[in-house]
């Protein structure tokens, strides 16, 4: 009696065409589009500046809604491993840049915050072969104050409510700072244990 040779499942083809892999490249195209919508309000229009608001609002909001659908429904690529990491960090750098750039922000937050989150997409890059770093609840949580804080600077808040911004400034930097610790650690940990493997 002969053994059969026993069928096996044939591995799941994710397209490159899905509705995550569309939402990060929308998120890509709209950081030009905010770019010269803040150049153009000069950090002074009134209507620009909302312009400039809603445009970083939706593209932030691609953030969110691509991860939570790759996750769902398994569409995870490698374009979206790549591309959405990149897009983030475009559409976060550039509204800090423009920001400092107006003298909206001080620009050592800005180096702080850039510095943060290059080295540790970097990382994520370094460690790519062994798995992916997720994001964490801190890391999260650093995403959505970075996000409410540039938010509340691009709108024309009025005095003396515009002082809310800088302290959720604060509150990011502290949040990215420490969540950088945590993802150098995770990433020392996830090489160590692939090479035992």
């Amino acid at each position: 009696m002969t053994d059969e040779p026993v069928p096996v499942a044939a591995p799941r083809v994710v397209s490159l065409y899905n509705a995550a892999n569309a939402l990060t490249v929308v998120r890509l195209v709209l950081v030009p589009v905010f770019l010269a919508m803040v150049v153009t309000s000069q950090m002074t229009d009134h209507d620009w500046r909302v312009g400039a608001c809603l445009a970083f609002c939706v593209a932030s909001a691609t953030d969110f809604v691509d991860g939570w659908i790759a996750r769902k429904w398994q569409l995870v690529t490698s374009f979206g491993k790549i591309a959405d990491p990149i897009a983030d960090k475009a559409l976060t750098g550039t509204a800090l840049v423009l920001l400092s750039a107006y003298d909206v922000l001080p620009w050592w937050i800005t180096l702080a915050i850039l510095i943060r989150e290059w080295g540790i997409t970097g990382l994520r890059f370094w460690v790519i072969r062994y798995g992916v770093i997720p994001a964490s609840r801190g890391g999260k949580l650093k995403t959505g104050l970075q996000t409410l804080a540039i938010a509340w600077y691009l709108w024309p808040v009025p005095e003396p409510f515009d002082a809310v911004g800088t302290w959720v400034m604060y509150a990011a930097l502290v949040v990215t700072v420490v969540t950088g610790f945590d993802y150098v650690l995770e990433a020392l940990r996830l090489r160590r244990s692939a090479r035992n493997v």
